[in-house]
């Protein structure tokens, strides 16, 4: 048996956990991150295309206001995601997602509000799961502002609704 003073250094010290390579230390791949990034470019297009179509569905200036901020907070997410891939040396996707056809498909305004909710808690869980992965740098930042957000509209959306009710 060894004393204290005698004892083996570990064998992984933590300030060398940075020169681990991608995998060992569980980062998401360039060809991931393109992956996810397109695909959230995707679904923040039909977030934009929603809330710019359901502003002839208001009835109110709050309304009007409300879908005017959510949209302007799409487009920015689109244009800061088509940078990021662009500077991966990727391609943005031109595609919208499925989620417009399906929320402009449900006729009463708050309903369709209570559905842009999912769908930005969908883009929200997404962006959790990747930024853990991500090295530091402007990406990471950028997502987890998105992020933010996007928890923010949540609260708004919800925040709304309850006062309209």
């Amino acid at each position: 048996m060894t004393s204290d003073s005698e004892a083996r250094p570990p064998s992984s010290p933590v300030c060398a956990a940075g020169a681990g390579d991608d995998t060992y230390m569980h980062r998401a791949t360039t060809d991931e991150v393109l992956e996810l990034l397109n695909v959230l470019l995707a679904a923040e297009r039909a977030g934009t295309r929603v809330a710019r179509e359901s502003r002839r569905d208001c009835t109110t200036a709050g309304e009007r206001a409300l879908l005017d901020d959510i949209f302007a907070d799409e487009a920015n997410w689109c244009r800061v995601l088509s940078t990021a891939i662009a500077a991966l040396g990727g391609t943005p996707t031109a595609a919208t997602g499925d989620f417009h056809r399906r929320a402009m498909a449900i006729a009463e305004l708050d309903e369709r509000l209570r559905f842009l909710n999912r769908g930005q808690g969908w883009v929200a869980k997404r962006l959790g799961e990747m930024i853990p992965r991500l090295g530091e740098g402007e990406l990471r930042g950028q997502l987890i502002a998105m992020r933010e957000n996007h928890d923010a509209n949540i609260a708004r959306i919800n925040d709304f609704l309850a006062a309209s009710a």
